[in-house]
Formats: C-alpha cells, structure tokens, sequence
C-alpha cells in the first residue's frame, strides 16, 4: 500500500526538485517527490549543461553571489552522487569563454561585465578580456574563424552531463528509500490543521510541509498556498553534431563539446510563450554563428536537434519563495537548474528543511515584483 502521509512533499522532480530533495534525503521515507508525466514541459531534459557564474546577477547581486557559491561547492555534490550512485555526471570546470564576432560586440560584453561586477553588494571575481591571439592560445586544438576578435573569461565557469545529473540524483533519492512518484501531477493543493493535502492522479496525499518546484506550473499551483509564481516560458533551441575528436578544453557560452565527444549548439532566447516547436530559420542562425566561431564544424554531420523551456521570471532571476499565510508552504523557480544544483542542496534545501528561507535567500522572494499573494 502506498503511503499517503509525509513530513515534506516537493512538487516537481526535475533538476531543481530533485537537488532540492537530495538535500532532504536524510528525511528517507518520509519525503515525496511527485513527478508529472512525460507530457510535461520538461526544462531539465533540454538542458545545455552549462554551470556558468560569467555575467549572472545584473540587478539582482545576490544572485551573482549565489550562482558563485554553487559553482564553488558543484565538486563536493558531483563527488557526493558519485559515492551514492556510482554515476559520473562529468564534471569539469576549466573555466569559460563568451567569444565575440565583433569589435563592437566585444565591448558592449565588457561594458556590460563591468557594471554586473560593480554593484553594491556584489562578491567580485575576475574577468579576463582576451583578444583573439589569446582566445587561440587557449584553443590551439581549434582553428578559429575570421570574424573572432576575442572573448571573455572567467575561471569559475564549466559544464557538466545534465542527463546523468538528473538520473544520478533520482538513484541517490532511490537509495535513500525516497517516494518517488512518477507519472502523479499534483492538482490541487489544501492547506489544512497541521500541513496540507494534495489531490494528485492517486488520490489525496497529506504533508505538513509542501515545496513547489514544478518549472512553469508554479504559476497555478502557488496561489493554492498562498504564493505568487509570475512565471513565463522562454524557448531555447540546440542543435547537437556527432562525434569529433577533442577540440574544446572547456565550453565556450554557446557551444560546448560533451564527455562523450558530441558538439552542443544553441543560444536563442526566443519569447515564443509555450511553443515548443523547432524553427528552422532559428536553427540556421545558431549553426551559421556556431560556424563563423570554428568553420570546421560546417563539415559535421547535425544528429538531432530539440527545443525547450525555460522558467523565467520577470527579472529573469530564481524565485525563493516562503508563504506567510500557510506557513510550511515554499516555492522555488529558476532557469539554471544545473548551475545552481549545488545550491539548491546544500543551501536552499536545509533552509526549507529548518523551517525558514535563510537571510541570504531573502532578496530572491516575489516581493520584488511588486505583486501581491493569494490571500
């Protein structure tokens, strides 16, 4: 017989639930992650597997500073699942490069650096401006196109394998005797004496603590509790090449070579709302940038290519929510699930698991939009 009650149930189990999860999974049995079918708008699968800090935070400081201390502790959680699991997620953070096709773009990307890293309250780090001999020190394995003037780079930057990230994290909740539920959306959410019940495709499920992690159903599920999620789809298409031999030591913004030697392409952001579908003309302008970056990758051979969404909120910043009206109720949103994997175990997980939102995750609550919660 399935349980029906528990001290936390997370609502979502992609990236950002599932690290939320791992870093409740000493609760065991008592913590359920409820997962909605294949059907769903899944961002985590259509993940570029970046773990970037370069140019995170302008307007919102405490993000940059957040993102840094999830790149900083991402080798003790790939550490972690590799101890757990067995499951290499391919980790490397050599650093990372934005490369530049023009002499204006170039300096409209160090304007831009300059003012993220200048805010008040923002953890500095270094940012090299590299010109294009420097750019081809660092690349002598790649032969770069005429129109590379240069790039940027930081040290903190890397990637890792966003699929075995997902599946090592659901083995390490697995082995720590966690309810998974798969295929069991949660559609509706009551709070009650003591906790909350949640209507899913099973039947009702009672918890005394709920956490929404859901990507883009926050936005119906929150007010259910309290919160406010002003979420919107943003559409990202890649194009993946077949295998080459090693050419990129480290990723480069929009194009990264994974462990298993395939090339990854993409760098839309498109304001499509929930059109999922790939776009031919937009594809051709990711592969001619990607081209005009290393000409050798016209020669090979595109093995597939798909579309995603991305969980955006106004400011295009994560959301860290805690409703004052149902207390035990958090919402949690964000775009860079991988990069903030870290983050969202070992700092956001055991701040909802004592009960309250720490103060450094204060800045992240919706109040900054300027939107009132459900009463």
């Amino acid at each position: 017989m399935e349980r029906t009650s528990y001290d936390f149930a997370i609502v979502g189990g992609g990236l950002v639930g599932a690290a939320i999860a791992y870093g409740l999974r000493a609760l065991g049995s008592r913590l359920a992650v409820f997962d909605e079918g294949d059907d769903a708008v899944r961002a985590s699968r259509g993940n570029f597997g970046l773990i970037w800090v370069q140019g995170k935070g302008a307007g919102l400081p405490a993000y940059g500073t957040l993102t840094q201390a999830s790149a900083r502790a991402w080798p003790r959680l790939a550490a972690a699942l590799a101890a757990d699991t067995g499951i290499d997620v391919a980790l490397a953070q050599p650093g990372g490069l934005h490369l530049c096709l023009s002499a204006d773009e170039l300096a409209r990307r160090v304007a831009r650096l300059e003012v993220v890293v200048a805010q008040p309250g923002f953890d500095r780090y270094d940012v090299d401006v590299l010109d294009r001999a420097a750019v081809a020190r660092r690349l002598p394995a790649a032969a770069l196109g005429a129109d590379v003037v240069g790039g940027t780079w930081t040290a903190l930057d890397g990637h890792c394998n966003p699929l075995k990230l997902l599946s090592a994290l659901h083995a390490a909740l697995a082995r720590a005797d966690v309810d998974y539920r798969p295929a069991c959306p949660v559609t509706a959410i009551a709070p009650r004496p003591g906790g909350f019940t949640l209507t899913t495709r099973a039947g009702e499920v009672r918890a005394e603590r709920v956490v929404l992690a859901a990507g883009l159903a926050n936005a119906q599920l929150a007010p259910m509790v309290g919160l406010v999620a002003p979420l919107r789809p943003n559409k990202g298409q890649i194009i993946v090449l077949e295998r080459v031999q090693p050419f990129l030591p480290f990723p480069v913004e929009t194009v990264r070579q994974t462990d298993e030697g395939t090339v990854l392409i993409g760098d839309s952001q498109e304001e499509r709302g929930f059109d999922a579908e790939l776009d031919l003309a937009v594809l051709g302008e990711i592969a001619r940038r990607a081209v005009r970056m290393f000409p050798a990758l016209g020669g090979v051979r595109v093995n597939r290519a798909w579309a995603a969404l991305r969980v955006m909120s106004p400011d295009n910043h994560p959301v860290y929510a805690q409703s004052r009206t149902h207390p035990g109720a958090f919402a949690v949103s964000c775009h860079s699930g991988v990069t903030l994997a870290a983050a969202h175990a070992y700092v956001v997980a055991p701040a909802i698991g004592a009960g309250t939102l720490a103060a450094r995750l204060a800045p992240f609550g919706t109040e900054r939009f300027g939107v009132r919660a459900a009463a």
